[in-house]
């Protein structure tokens, strides 16, 4: 088959993946038989009028494929046995994006039901929710927050609990209570970017401290306070984004401790505490140590991303006015229609039957990454939305996120997370959302099989 000529003009992808291809169908066609001998590759750059790069390429994919071996001396040729085409790996078949940290949405129709049914119920009197109501949420709406709390083993004095609309806003009303530009709060060295971006916009600056794979080392944070006197310590401790590691009791105490004796507030920002089941989690810092800890629990990761409510505890009754004061200035108020919604799906059950598929679905998509994935090659939870990925050599993640957005893949590069040091050479790849399983085995295969070659053998870019 030396005037083999393979016919790239009907496919969309880079050329090198077109020869790949080409290769395979021709075989399944019976145009190549085993043991055909392809032409040299510079014959067939030349006859095709491209580089002879691609064609190399080409030949190393399909290699990869098992659709064909070089003999030193002898040229190319069609294997005996080929293993079957990975399409699915080669190009996933739509773009998929992984760069938001969503929890999964269900398409079951009962549940959907029952969520619709929480929608009708509250809007029976929408007048009224389009009307400005009492900041911190009314009576009904703190005694869903005080029973939704309670899952996490927090039984505040309502008094002390407000609702937000959302984390966000709670977030930058705390700092602006604790800090003034010029402060320092200190947080892990590889961080949530919504803390990021308020301490910025409020002038105040971040102290990234070290990390092992139980969270910020204690003595890092000891070392930190006498040197830098910080305002505040910012956590997200369990399911931390995007590394997905849990702070362990043992180290949560180990880090009070500290706070306590050098008087630190504690911002706890507990996004994801909900998603492990009552018992299997760890003990919040507020629940440790309510004195020093201001606690945001965001229903956004543990029902939906679009519901924009939190529910806050302050350390005391003295700090209630200052953060209402601080968010009602930045707020007016959390959205009455809203929090009527997340209170009716806490009162009814709903919001329980939604986690309870949230935790279903993530462990079954994070299984899904195991199968394909080395173990050690990423870290990951079984009920994390996202892995957190270092990238072997000679990967950049420059390099990785610009391949992986050529191809239709969306995935957050290291440096939005980074709050000391230089950034990693590593991403964050999100599993949740509306993408469903098939789709996340095809990229997560996709990513598995990009790897397995350095990088100029998979740039799209000749």
């Amino acid at each position: 088959m030396a005037d083999w000529r393979p016919d790239l003009s009907q496919s969309d992808k880079p050329r090198y993946l077109a020869i790949a291809d080409a290769i395979a169908d021709d075989i399944a066609a019976g145009k190549l038989l085993i043991g055909d001998r392809l032409p040299p590759q510079r014959k067939l750059a030349k006859r095709l009028d491209i580089d002879f790069t691609t064609v190399a390429r080409g030949y190393v994919e399909a290699r990869k494929r098992g659709l064909i071996e070089s003999k030193v001396g002898q040229g190319t040729f069609v294997r005996d046995k080929p293993r079957p085409r990975r399409t699915q790996a080669a190009l996933p078949p739509r773009p998929v994006d992984l760069s938001m940290n969503l929890p999964p949405e269900t398409d079951d129709p009962d549940l959907i039901a029952r969520m619709q049914a929480g929608v009708d119920h509250v809007t029976r009197d929408i007048v009224a929710l389009l009307r400005y109501q009492g900041f911190g949420g009314t009576q009904a709406d703190k005694d869903a927050a005080s029973s939704w709390l309670g899952r996490r083993a927090l039984v505040p004095a309502q008094e002390r609990v407000f609702v937000s609309p959302g984390a966000h806003p709670a977030l930058l009303g705390i700092l602006t209570i604790l800090a003034k530009p010029g402060d320092t709060v200190l947080c892990e060295a590889i961080t949530y970017p919504g803390i990021r971006a308020i301490a910025a916009q409020l002038g105040v600056s971040l102290a990234g401290l070290a990390m092992d794979d139980d969270g910020i080392l204690a003595q890092a944070f000891q070392d930190a306070c006498k040197k830098l006197k910080p305002k505040a310590l910012y956590l997200n401790p369990t399911l931390q984004n995007p590394t997905t590691l849990t702070i362990p009791d043992e180290r949560r105490r180990e880090i009070v401790a500290i706070a306590r004796r050098f008087n630190v507030p504690i911002i706890e920002d507990d996004a994801y505490g909900f998603i492990p089941e009552h018992g299997r989690g760890h003990s919040p810092f507020a629940a440790i140590a309510p004195d020093l800890t201001w606690h945001v629990a965001g229903l956004a990761k543990c029902i939906g991303a679009g519901l924009r409510a939190a529910y806050v505890v302050v350390p005391d009754t003295r700090a209630a006015w200052p953060f209402a004061s601080a968010l009602r200035a930045a707020t007016v108020m959390a959205s009455p229609l809203t929090v009527a919604l997340a209170t009716r799906w806490i009162e009814d059950g709903t919001a329980d039957t939604m986690l309870r598929f949230i935790r279903a679905e993530t462990s079954a998509r994070q299984k899904i990454v195991a199968d394909i994935l080395a173990k050690g090659s990423y870290r990951g939870d079984p009920l994390s939305f996202n892995i957190w990925m270092p990238l072997p050599a000679p990967w950049t993640r420059a390099a990785f996120v610009d391949h992986t957005r050529s191809t239709g893949i969306g995935v957050v590069a290291s440096d939005p997370f980074c709050a000391a040091g230089p950034a990693p050479e590593a991403v964050r790849i999100c599993i949740g959302g509306p993408t469903g399983r098939a789709r996340v085995r095809s990229a997560i295969e996709f990513i598995a099989h990009t790897l397995e070659g350095p990088p100029s053998l998979t740039s799209p870019f000749l």
